[in-house]
């Protein structure tokens, strides 16, 4: 009997939840391919852009090209799911918003179209993304491809830790050996993300040995041995009891409201939070701990099934324009990669007692500046952060490792969103039948009649 391991589990789940989607809800329909040459289909993170732009976009296209767009724009909560459903699916978005990991995995398996950079009179904009995230994206060209010629930068950031200033002095919160402190059970919160829980756990598990420097950050992050498996299995299933639960997207409202204590957190999300609880008396604050993380970032791309590539490039042209990265800063928390003396600016607070060297991101001569340390890091923090790779051909091994880590509520999870999907689709099936069945006997009594 063929083993039915964690990837087959997910590939029958996603392909049955796929089919449903394609046959039971609606879907938008084009007569000709000279309608869908008017539409850009988008795909993208909830809460992730200013949603006006979405608006006002099509008239912008209109000045630069003299033709009509129209937008189709849709959200997706986890990256393997827009993954997924584009090469299971193959649903023709022109644009989607992948983490630099998945980025990478779409590139290796050439699933993405190359931008074009022909905008006619319109400026090319894309200059403005700063040669710090440049940089990092070109680490994961393929043979023959040049990354920056597939993605386009958009939001950056670090993960650290989230805690509640009453509770967790700074102190321990700057260490990722709060998480497995008995004294904190059940008050605390982790990513449901493999990537993170792996970074988490390797760098913790093996800070001794990046302190002695015979290991990197970058190395326990992205080269995956047996041994390193091992280790970051018994690190997250030693994690595991001192948890209150994984967690998605609701730790940090849990944050807001004094529920818990910390949580694992990106840094957008950590300056929406302290905001947020601050307006209601709880105090809350962020940081990267000392042992290291990851930095991220996020790109736009064009999925090889794209009908509008042309519209899809423009976008986002449009989307690097230092006020429009202001406002989706605004509305998202999040850092944009557009590094420019306009971005700057709005940056500065002369209030804020303490400088950030972001020399890195903004160019020579930024090394003293006043702007929030938790959206731009200082250079030290970042020295001590690595990007996550996608683990390709390791995949399997990574996926199997975080099911047992997080025990049998994943499986059974798993089990039950497919028994849920299949008897969905028997049902649907079922009915399909039931329905040409009456139809036929309708069609037969007619022809009795006549």
């Amino acid at each position: 009997m063929k083993k039915l391991n964690l990837r087959n589990l997910l590939q029958t789940s996603m392909l049955l939840a796929l089919f449903l989607s394609v046959n039971l809800l609606p879907s938008t329909s084009f007569a000709a391919d000279d309608d869908r040459q008017k539409v850009l289909k988008i795909y993208n993170w909830a809460d992730y852009i200013d949603e006006e732009l979405l608006n006002e976009f099509p008239q912008w296209y209109k000045e630069q090209t003299g033709e009509d767009i129209k937008i189709v724009y849709q959200i997706f909560d986890m990256t393997e799911v827009m993954y997924t459903k584009i090469t299971l699916g193959q649903e023709d978005f022109d644009l989607a918003c992948p983490t630099q990991s998945i980025m990478q995995r779409m590139i290796h398996q050439n699933m993405l179209l190359p931008i074009s950079r022909n905008f006619g009179t319109t400026p090319d904009y894309l200059n403005n993304l700063s040669p710090f995230i440049m940089d990092r994206l070109n680490d994961f060209s393929a043979k023959g491809m040049n990354a920056a010629d597939y993605a386009v930068p958009y939001m950056w950031g670090t993960s650290g830790i989230l805690y509640n200033t009453k509770h967790i002095s700074a102190e321990e919160a700057s260490s990722w050996g709060c998480m497995w402190d008995p004294k904190n059970k059940g008050k605390m919160l982790m990513k449901d993300s493999y990537w993170d829980a792996y970074n988490m756990a390797a760098v913790y598990g093996y800070h001794n040995q990046i302190a002695a420097g015979k290991r990197s950050v970058y190395s326990v992050t992205n080269d995956h041995t047996a041994d390193d498996f091992s280790m970051v299995e018994k690190q997250l299933k030693a994690l595991k009891p001192n948890l209150a639960g994984w967690e998605a997207d609701f730790g940090k409202e849990m944050m807001t409201k004094g529920e818990i204590w910390f949580c694992y957190a990106w840094n957008g999300d950590a300056v929406w939070a302290i905001e947020e609880a601050a307006e209601v008396g709880v105090s809350l604050d962020y940081v990267v701990p000392q042992e290291g993380s990851n930095v991220w970032f996020d790109c736009w791309v064009i999925p090889k099934y794209a009908k509008n590539t042309k519209a899809a490039s423009y976008f986002m042209n449009y989307l690097c324009q230092p006020e429009i990265a202001l406002r989706n800063m605004d509305v998202s928390g999040y850092s944009s990669a557009v590094a420019t003396p306009e971005i700057l600016e709005t940056l500065i607070d002369s209030t804020l007692s303490e400088t950030v060297n972001a020399s890195y991101f903004f160019g020579p001569g930024h090394d003293s500046l006043k702007i929030n340390p938790i959206q731009y890091p200082d250079s030290s923090v970042v020295a001590r952060c690595a990007v996550i790779n996608d683990y390709l051909d390791k995949n399997d091994e990574v996926l199997e490792m975080w099911s047992r880590a997080k025990g049998d509520s994943l499986f059974s999870g798993m089990t039950a969103m497919i028994i849920i999907v299949v008897v969905l689709l028997i049902a649907f099936i079922v009915l399909r039948i039931i329905t040409k069945a009456k139809s036929k006997r309708k069609k037969q009594a007619r022809g009795k009649r006549r």
